[in-house]
């Protein structure tokens, strides 16, 4: 059973082909209408469970819109419809879709709600967020990199902000893709240490600064996001945003950069709370192709999950 649950329990071979197989597959596409199938149809009569505990734009679309032009067929799920975990047992749950879904695409809270719906099923299973991780957004953001300015390893990504799931799905490519990752960021919203020490252990390069200019100095990519995610409770708002504000990435912070320093943000974004709207719409900004390649890294995971 090929599941997908995060960066570092993928293969780093197995990594490289997702990526140049979703690299292949945009290529392809070029011209296009957006609902015209791919060549070869890879998901014909295949059924496609995709089943959000938390709000979604990108992923639900990207997904959805993926499954269909791979000629699979889609359904959108709620977990809060289907009492996930309440009226039966999350392993349950999975037995039986398993009984009528070929591949489980999961967004959910827990990371133990993920692994239970892993550990049970007998179709492969997509992370497709948990407060720990986001695999699916880090394979999208390094496609993204590498159409811009060419192979990520020995490259140098800095992470400013929360050290959030995301940061930590970047901290697990680093150790999985050979690249440098800074953090700047407050203390305490360091990233797990556990996610910092794995990558340490296979040769990555992991920094924590204090100092923003000084993190971002020699840097090919600048990251941040939101300072208050969705898992987090609103009365932390006004606190994060004390804490946060030095780590802000301004036009100050992209120029202590590389000149030709990329600039991504996962979206949603709060414009001049995170990221300043010149920073966001400057020209080092791919925030948008980071979204669209949701789409194609996603195709690829699915096709790598189903061997097809």
């Amino acid at each position: 059973m090929t599941h997908f649950l995060d960066i570092d329990s993928t293969a780093p071979t197995d990594l490289r082909a997702i990526l140049d197989c979703a690299h292949e597959m945009k290529q392809a596409r070029q011209g296009r209408t957006k609902a015209t199938p791919d060549d070869g149809r890879p998901l014909d009569g295949r059924m496609v469970a995709l089943i959000f505990e938390k709000p979604s734009t990108r992923t639900r679309i990207s997904f959805d819109v993926g499954v269909r032009q791979m000629g699979g067929q889609s359904m959108v799920l709620s977990g809060k419809d289907m009492q996930l975990g309440h009226g039966e047992t999350i392993a349950d749950t999975a037995r039986v879709l398993s009984r009528y879904v070929d591949l489980i695409m999961i967004r959910t809270f827990e990371e133990a709600t993920l692994q239970e719906m892993a550990d049970h099923a007998t179709v492969p299973v997509i992370n497709g967020l948990t407060n720990r991780t986001h695999p699916c957004q880090i394979m999208a953001d390094l496609l993204t990199f590498e159409e811009h300015r060419g192979p990520i390893a020995g490259r140098k990504v800095v992470w400013s902000g929360d050290g959030n799931n995301v940061c930590a799905s970047f901290i697990q490519a680093a150790g999985q893709f050979g690249f440098d990752l800074t953090f700047t960021g407050p203390q305490t919203l360091d990233p797990e240490p556990v996610f910092v020490e794995a990558a340490r252990a296979k040769g990555a390069k992991i920094v924590i600064e204090r100092d923003p200019l000084k993190a971002v100095e020699g840097a090919d990519l600048v990251v941040t996001d939101t300072w208050v995610s969705m898992h987090d409770p609103q009365s932390a708002r006004e606190r994060r945003h004390n804490q946060l504000r030095p780590y802000q990435v301004n036009e100050r912070l992209m120029a202590a950069a590389k000149p030709d320093a990329l600039f991504m943000h996962c979206l949603p974004a709060h414009r001049d709370e995170e990221a300043t709207n010149a920073v966001m719409d400057g020209p080092n900004s791919v925030v948008f192709d980071e979204a669209e390649n949701r789409l194609h890294a996603q195709k690829a995971i699915m096709r790598h999950c189903l061997g097809v």
